[in-house]
């Protein structure tokens, strides 16, 4: 049995934490079963951002109207729109490659299984397995797959995953028409560019409301814009069952209220409906790792698990689904690998975006949370159509304008911001770095007594310093990376004179 210092399940963040130890000098095995690079890169928000974006200019020229432009309807060329999003997910060979010439690393393409909690085997597309492989420590960052319902009939008429559009499954021509099962992120995003595309979009979504994670009056916004470009939206409604015919898929849905039937008629299927955990495809059952219910490996406030030497970062210990979250644990985690002071993970600034139409953003929590806590709160909300930018962009009334909402704590504490309308994942970004600033500052004192200004200070460095920022997670991926990893560029061993 072979065996290796630290044994890495996942190239998502995980190879942030791989390159580090082979720094190191520790002999190292990497476990991967698709491409290098994670969900991100390969099938999520980097390839999902170059369909995004022409889907926004469309959009952007359609509105031109309101400040005296009109544009020609825009000729689509799919084939150069693929071109670039598939030269970004093929950026992964040049990462494998790169990782394959390391000396003192091993790959291992293939589903990591567990024998045992220290032994794992790697099973490969063919059904066959590797010896028997072990680790003094253990990193699982196996992410997370699409959660497919069980609708009768799906199966057989066939659908699409965000796994599977960016893998075989891709289309060569845009359909004509799409039904998305799911109003999430996902789901509402690729409603946007499909719907911008020319192919008339159904949105079928279970709860009352599509993006359920916002503000109510954020989702009513979206929706109302969505109804108003031409998108089918139904929400309180299930799937009874799929079926072809002529052709065609036919989508059976029932109203939760009334209980009324409808056919939507589609060319193609698109299942958003949510995520589940990999931990079953590792055999987790093997192990003494906890997970939770519904299979996310639980971990605690330094990414360990409940088994000694083995820790989770990403997707797959269930705490917020983002590759700035992933990238964050891996930092913390590199920390607490390879320095003597341990460091406590914090998940009460973590902002997200939605880059649907229009985009939202938020960070911190709903006004519903704050009602949970029974503390006073005040609410401040801010229009586009209220200052000069928003008017200059054409907005001018309630009905379509978006907003920024901020809830104020006691101590004027900010409990959370929340944005719809152009450009939210930047405007949400400068807020990340007040919370995390005073987040960081309360965390400190806690665990100590300070004795005095001077030393308070040193403990939280004044705003006007960089280290609010780089302590702050920045969603990814927005043009905020373009600012926030400016700090990364700075030679320090080169003062300037």
């Amino acid at each position: 049995m072979k065996k290796y210092d630290l044994i890495i399940i996942g190239t998502g963040a995980g190879l942030m934490v791989l390159e580090e130890a082979l720094a190191q000098g520790y002999h190292c095995a990497i476990i991967e079963k698709n491409k290098f690079g994670g969900t991100c890169l390969t099938k999520g928000c980097i390839p999902s951002k170059m369909l995004v974006y022409p889907a926004d200019l469309i959009r952007e020229t359609e509105e031109a109207t309101r400040i005296g432009l009109d544009f020609k309807s825009p000729i689509i060329n799919w084939e150069k729109i693929s071109k670039r999003l598939w030269k970004q997910i093929n950026y992964s060979e040049k990462i494998e490659k790169e990782f394959s010439e390391e000396k003192n690393l091993d790959i291992y393409k293939g589903t990591a299984e567990f024998v045992d909690d220290v032994t794992i085997r790697v099973k490969d597309q063919d059904g066959n397995y590797s010896e028997t492989i072990t680790g003094e420590k253990i990193i699982i960052a196996a992410g997370a797959r699409t959660f497919v319902p069980p609708i009768t009939g799906l199966e057989v008429a066939g659908y699409l995953t965000p796994e599977t559009f960016f893998g075989d499954k891709y289309p060569k021509k845009i359909w004509k028409s799409l039904v998305i099962i799911g109003g999430g992120a996902i789901g509402t995003e690729f409603a946007h560019i499909f719907s911008a595309y020319g192919c008339k979009v159904t949105l079928l979504e279970m709860r009352p409301r599509i993006i359920a994670t916002e503000e109510e009056e954020i989702s009513e916004l979206v929706e109302k814009t969505f109804i108003d470009k031409g998108i089918d939206v139904f929400t309180n409604h299930r799937i009874l069952s799929v079926y072809l015919e002529e052709g065609s898929k036919k989508i059976v849905i029932e109203d939760n209220h009334s209980k009324e039937q409808k056919i939507v008629v589609s060319e193609e299927i698109f299942v958003a409906s949510g995520i589940r955990s990999n931990s079953d495809l590792l055999k987790i059952e093997n192990t003494s790792i906890k997970t939770d219910q519904r299979g996310w490996i639980i971990t605690n406030q330094f990414l360990e698990t409940s088994r000694n030497n083995i820790w989770a970062i990403g997707d797959i210990n269930g705490k917020y689904q983002f590759r700035h979250k992933a990238n964050y644990e891996a930092e913390i985690l590199i920390n607490n690998l390879f320095s003597k002071e341990k460091k406590e993970v914090s998940y009460a600034t973590v902002p997200w975006a939605i880059f649907t139409y229009p985009q939202v953003a938020h960070v911190g929590l709903t006004e519903s949370q704050v009602k949970e806590m029974k503390v006073k709160y005040w609410t401040g909300t801010n229009y586009y159509h209220e200052v000069v930018g928003g008017i200059a962009m054409g907005y001018s009334r309630h009905g379509d304008s978006g907003f920024v909402k901020i809830i104020i704590g006691e101590e004027k504490k900010i409990l959370g911001v929340h944005i719809v309308g152009p450009h939210a994942a930047l405007l949400v970004q400068p807020f990340v770095y007040l919370m995390n600033s005073s987040h960081k500052c309360n965390e400190s004192q806690l665990k100590r007594k300070v004795k005095s200004i001077e030393e308070l200070r040193v403990i939280c460095p004044p705003l006007g310093t960089y280290m609010p920022i780089h302590d702050s997670m920045v969603i990814h991926p927005s043009l905020n990376e373009l600012t926030a990893w400016v700090i990364d560029k700075i030679n320090w061993e080169k003062p300037n004179k």
